[in-house]
């Protein structure tokens, strides 16, 4: 094989690595509700 494509290979290996460790990584939260109590008088204004 050529040097070049040698080269190739291993950097396709490299980024493929590398976007499956970056995948693996992220675990999305749960989303939280939030509810806060609201008083008349701040609506009123």
């Amino acid at each position: 094989m050529s040097r070049p494509l040698i080269v190739l290979i291993v950097m396709l290996a490299v980024i493929i690595g590398g976007l499956s460790l970056l995948a693996g990584r992220a675990r999305e939260k749960p989303v939280e509700h939030v509810e806060k109590a609201v008083s008349l008088a701040n609506l009123a204004g």
